[in-house]
Parts: C-alpha cells; structure tokens; sequence
C-alpha cells in the first residue's frame, strides 16, 4: 500500500463520516475530490515550509558566521533581525531583471525555475512523520536520484544560456563537480538499501529505531564510515563549502549566476538553501533514524495505553513528536553545514576532483561490498545486537 497523508487521514472515523455525509449530500462519490484538496494542500503547506526555511537558512547563516566571528549579524529589521529575508525579498523583487543582449533567452529564464523545481520536486517522498508523506514510492531512492539531477542540468543551463566565460566556466564546474560526486552519494545510498531491504524512505526509517544505537550511523562500522562519505557528498551536491566551487567570487567573479539579477538569482539562492535542508533531511533518514522516537511514543500507543487518552489524540500527538525528532535532526545537521562552511577554507578545482574519485568513491564501494559481507555473516544484525547478545550467551553459558 502507498502510504500517504491521506491514508493516514482515511483511518480516523471523522474522516470517513465526513466523507459519507459530503457524498450523500452532493450526490456523488467525494473520496477522490477530497483526497485531491488534501494533497493540495499539504504541497502548498510544505513547498512554502520549505521557502520559508531557505529563506531563514540565509539569516540562520549570517547569525552563526557573525557568532563564529564575533560580530553581530542582522540585527535591525524585526526582533532580533528576524525579518532580514522578508527585507532581502522585497529588495530582489524590486530590482531590475536584468537578461544579456547576446544570452539564450529561454534558456536563461528557464534554468532558475529548473533548480527550484528540482529542489521541490524532492519534498515528494520526503518522510517528515509516518503519516505526513505525500508519497510513499517503493522506488523512493531512484526518485530522489533522479529528480535531484535536474539541479545540476539547471547550474549548466544557467551559465551556458549566459553567454558569459566566467558564468560558463561556473556551470562547467558545477555540472563535473555533481556529477561526479553522485558517485560515492550514491553508493553509500545503496549501502543503507541492502540493509533495509526496500528502496521506499518510509521503509528505511521503519527498519531503524528511535535510538541512536538503532539508527544505521551505528548498524556496523561501514555504515558509520559511510555516513560521513555521504554528508560530504550532499555537501558538494549543494555545492557548499568547502566545495562552492560554481561559485567561486575569487576566479569566477560569482560563478554561474554572475549575469542573473533580482528573482531570478533569488531563485538560484533559495534552492541551495531549501536544497541544504532536503539533504540534511535525506541523510537524517537515511542514517539517524528520521521522525523515529523511542518506545511506542511515535504511533501514540503510549499516550493511549498510559494516559487514558483517545486513539484520535494519541495518534495525533505521536506524529507531532514524530515531526519534532525529524526536524530536530534535521537542523543539527543544517547547522553543521554552516558550521563547516564558515571554518573550512574552499578547497582547489583539482583537489576537489581528487577527494572525490581517489578516496571517496573507492571508500564508498569498500563500504558496500562491507555492508553486503555484514548481512551475510551477522543476518543484518546490528554491532548492538552481535556485541550484546554474545555478551548475553557467555554470561548464560558460565
């Protein structure tokens, strides 16, 4: 079954009388109609969540630089500068749009949406709880993949279509840069896939638990060297630093947006920041156990069981927690990308491609091939399991 928003919403009898009543009175089945406002509404709500944290992930950014740097950052537009990106906006929206006489129009207009749809288009089979999930594809991995690609394809087109060197040379990098760190991202993806046994995000969070020994960071050592080689990878995926190398303002001038102005290269800069938080959401997932919580806290049984509560509200309550452990997880991480971008200097062109085909690539398929070795000597069983459990029959056995 594809579980989705409106699964979950299906199983509660309010829902279903509401539907009853609604079809008898128009005189027609209304469960397809009301399913497509449901989905309508939950993809509005989280494409603008998720404006609305890229948004905040520029403030958040200058905030954590000007504390690693002992300034003050943005502190004049609303309480404590809270308002800087709604300024930010209203500025980009005013400014002049601006499309070089000799660049490839269509092309060039095209590739800022083609980067915000790549990003958005991820949010699809992103689990934020067990019941919030607008679909749950049981090729989820090759979705993301797939769809993730288009944000590269869109940092080609965008400086191509400028008909600039600088910007030109900005794409080239970009396009080489995700491409090849597809590679390694991808292997340690399919590293966590062979040990959950589905290709489905729900069904890798379902196979952890809500504590950190369960989580797949600390399943076997080859997944928690491969957490590593895949949080580096989403990095140059985004092209942050140490890897902004499309960008890079010292030789490029600003790399492949130098020509964009105004919504145009707004655009460009809320899907890094929106991509940023996909990403930390995808290794949050993929390694931490995503909106997993401890004991039967997530799917409200507890609340039912210890605290008198209804079914309705203990669900309820469960997927609010739920939502809390994966955004909870989720921002750490977005911290960390920030934290690195301002301590780590950016890295050479050259060494950029070496650290990725010389050393991450083959430490990403020595994982695999160790991952795959694990499952088959250990039955998928966690070091937990395997150091805790002989622990157990030794102690039995004296």
């Amino acid at each position: 079954m594809n579980n989705t928003i409106v699964s979950y919403l299906s199983q509660f009898e309010g829902h279903q009388k509401f539907l009853a009543v609604a079809s008898e009175f128009l005189g027609f089945d209304v469960t397809a109609l009301v399913g497509f406002v449901i989905f309508f509404t939950a993809c509005f709500i989280l494409v603008n969540v998720a404006a609305a944290i890229g948004g905040l992930g520029t403030y958040a950014e200058r905030k954590i630089s000007a504390d690693i740097q002992m300034r003050q950052g943005p502190n004049r537009v609303g309480p404590y500068g809270l308002l800087q990106f709604l300024a930010d906006g209203v500025k980009m929206i005013l400014k002049e749009d601006v499309v070089p006489a000799q660049a490839d129009k269509f092309l060039f207009n095209i590739a800022p949406l083609l980067a915000l749809s790549g990003v958005f288009a991820t949010l699809a089979v992103l689990p934020l709880s067990s019941g919030f999930i607008l679909t749950d594809l049981n090729i989820g991995i090759f979705y993301l993949l797939g769809v993730g690609s288009v944000v590269g394809v869109a940092i080609f087109v965008g400086g191509y279509a400028s008909n600039s060197k600088w910007s030109l040379l900005g794409g080239m990098r970009g396009a080489s840069q995700i491409i090849s760190y597809e590679v390694p991202v991808t292997m340690s993806i399919i590293s966590i896939v062979l040990l959950s046994g589905g290709m489905s995000l729900v069904t890798v969070t379902e196979s952890q638990g809500g504590l950190p020994h369960q989580w797949f960071i600390l399943h076997n050592p080859f997944t928690f060297i491969g957490f590593f080689v895949m949080f580096i990878g989403t990095l140059a995926e985004a092209n942050r630093a140490p890897f902004d190398l499309p960008e890079a303002e010292s030789e490029l001038v600003s790399g492949y947006h130098t020509e964009y102005t105004g919504m145009k290269f707004a655009f460009f800069a809320l899907a890094e920041y929106a991509e940023v938080f996909v990403l930390c959401g995808i290794v949050s997932a993929l390694y931490l156990g995503g909106y997993k919580v401890p004991m039967d806290l997530g799917n409200g049984v507890f609340f039912v069981e210890n605290l008198g509560l209804p079914a309705v509200i203990g669900k309820n309550i469960g997927q609010l927690l739920q939502l809390g452990a994966f955004f909870t997880k989720t921002f750490l991480l977005y911290y960390v990308v920030i934290w690195i971008r301002w301590t780590l200097p950016r890295m050479r062109v050259d060494d950029l491609m070496t650290l990725c085909w010389k050393y991450l690539t083959p430490i990403s398929l020595f994982n695999l091939i160790g991952c795959a070795i694990w499952v088959y000597f250990f039955e998928n069983q966690s070091m937990w399991s395997v150091i805790f459990k002989a622990g157990a029959a030794g102690a039995g056995h004296h």
